[in-house]
């Protein structure tokens, strides 16, 4: 993969974290703010989701999954920026829908990092397991006060920005597992023929 790619997805992790350290600084901030916010947050990564499928799916299993991940963080951006309105009347319920979906995402990818013998597979595993269980109690409290929802949302895209550098590592043992397969390969068939 492309160092580029790899800087995109660090970028992407330091935003989200950066964010939810905002929102746990400063949790008075308006549901409407915070949706215009993660609408841009998620818009954003969901393009660069899609790019990274683009660019991985050659050698990465289960790039469906990344790419409609990919597809629901444009598809949750764009209602977040177009829909500010109705997305702060909303937003415990879209925001627990979000985080259930992106949790689930991330559990599936941790087994495919798992495959590839990424030591830390097991983290992803339970951030994703975390964000669930969140996106789950958002649920059950849809009357939480602004205060309490902004430190779900904090708690939540903190995760997923931790998610995703865990993830920059785990690519590297993707390329890597790859590297050490195609040289085996090209070993097998290149060693000389006994008469």
């Amino acid at each position: 993969m492309k160092k580029s790619t790899k800087i995109w997805l660090c970028i992407e992790g330091i935003l989200l974290v950066a964010l939810g350290v905002y929102f746990l600084v400063n949790p008075n901030i308006t549901l409407v703010s915070a949706a215009y916010v993660l609408g841009f947050l998620t818009l954003f990564t969901g393009i660069s989701k899609l790019v990274f499928t683009f660019k991985t799916q050659a050698f990465m299993p289960n790039s469906g999954t990344r790419m409609l991940m990919g597809l629901l963080d444009v598809f949750f951006g764009c209602f977040f920026l177009f829909n500010l309105l109705g997305t702060a009347a909303t937003l415990p319920f879209v925001f627990a829908l979000w985080v259930i979906i992106k949790g689930i995402g991330i559990v599936v990818a941790s087994f495919d990092y798992k495959k590839v013998g990424f030591p830390f597979w097991w983290a992803l595993l339970l951030l994703g397991i975390i964000g669930v269980l969140l996106g789950i109690l958002g649920f059950r409290n849809m009357d939480v006060t602004a205060v309490t929802l902004s430190t779900l949302i904090s708690i939540g895209v903190i995760l997923f920005g931790m998610a995703n550098i865990l993830a920059v590592a785990g690519v590297t043992r993707f390329e890597k597992a790859v590297g050490e397969q195609v040289k085996a390969f090209k070993d097998q068939f290149n060693q000389p023929t006994q008469a």
